[in-house]
């Protein structure tokens, strides 16, 4: 008989995190845990408070009524958890990992085999002009090529000067590198601050301007000379239809799937097909997960064989995150064979 059960996990920061909602300390996630004949699966519900769609009261009633009726089977449960991708993300990932031959390895692969890497960026955390600037040089001596700098927490003019700084050093066929708005631009003043931008040869910016505003999005996505992603756009957008609209309507250069926000795997592959029939780019990024999630991510990831630098190098910003296979080196994801996980139910 299949049981199901859930508990919440804080995550503890090493130092805390600024970005363009405030500082983190902490990160909340859940675990679902399958269990049937003596075989178990767990499964990790990322949810981002105040980011998230399901960012509800209900959430943990929500967990428990998923558990209660988990005999529902996989199709059914996600059907009725539209509204929370989270949990959808998480069932997915606990099913998978009951019916593996090892709890961890979701989709067997060269990845898992240790024999292929994932390339990934090296994320530049906001904070004051020296700590951004230290960390710049910091990922550049660990060997990362694709560099992606957080936006809109600093004045403009100490960002572009950040950004100038390691293009004086490194040229664009060097370090390729990708800015992080989160919505800090206004409709208003978005074209000239990208014209501005443009002018550093940068790869692509993320979310300029807010969600929800998908005519003048549509607008900068047009007239912009520099490649827009879409990332907070494609949260809340639950059927096919929607998203294909989402897509026709503002015709991004680029979209960003973070799949504990976009409904899981079967979130993340819709918006690929669609993106994929109108030539769009994509690449995939993790959400503050412990390493359970972003191995779920990371495996998923490598199936569908995309050869940009994903966002996929989390796990090391937690103090008590789990020990597991992912390893960071040369600005690469690697699952090493010979590290164990110490994740225990």
């Amino acid at each position: 008989m299949l049981k199901a059960n859930y508990y919440q996990y804080i995550l503890n920061f090493k130092r805390p995190s600024g970005t363009s909602r405030g500082i983190l300390k902490t990160k909340e996630t859940w675990f679902l845990i399958l269990e049937e004949n003596g075989k178990k699966g767990v499964g990790e519900c990322g949810i981002l408070r105040i980011l998230s769609i399901d960012d509800t009261p209900q959430y943990e009633e929500k967990l428990k009524w998923v558990c209660e009726n988990i005999h529902l089977g996989l199709e059914n449960l996600l059907l009725q958890l539209i509204e929370y991708p989270s949990i959808q993300f998480g069932l997915e990932q606990a099913f998978l990992s009951l019916k593996s031959k090892s709890m961890f390895d979701l989709f067997p692969s060269e990845f898992v085999d240790g024999k292929q890497n994932i390339p990934i960026n090296g994320l530049i955390w906001m904070g004051e002009k020296n700590f951004m600037k230290a960390q710049i040089k910091e990922k550049i001596a660990a060997g990362f090529s694709c560099i992606k700098m957080k936006i809109g927490a600093i004045d403009f003019a100490t960002e572009l000067e950040l950004l100038q700084s390691i293009r004086k050093e490194f040229s664009a066929s060097e370090i390729e590198l990708r800015v992080d708005a989160n919505g800090a631009f206004s409709p208003s003043n978005a074209l000239e601050k990208l014209q501005r931008l443009s002018e550093l040869d940068l790869h692509s910016i993320e979310q300029p301007i807010k969600q929800d505003q998908w005519q003048e999005m549509a607008s900068l996505c047009e007239k912009t000379p520099l490649p827009i992603a879409l990332d907070e756009e494609l949260i809340g957008v639950f059927s096919y239809k929607e998203k294909q609209k989402c897509i026709q309507t503002i015709n991004p250069q680029y979209i960003i799937l973070k799949p504990s926000l976009i409904g899981g795997f079967k979130g993340s592959t819709d918006w690929v097909e669609i993106v994929n029939n109108q030539s769009i780019g994509w690449w995939i990024t993790s959400a503050l997960e412990s390493n359970v999630g972003l191995n779920a991510i990371s495996q998923f990831t490598y199936t569908l064989q995309n050869s940009m630098p994903q966002g996929l190098g989390t796990g090391g910003l937690f103090t008590n995150n789990f020990d597991s296979p992912l390893t960071v080196q040369e600005g690469a994801l690697f699952y090493d064979i010979q590290k164990k996980w110490n994740f225990t139910i």
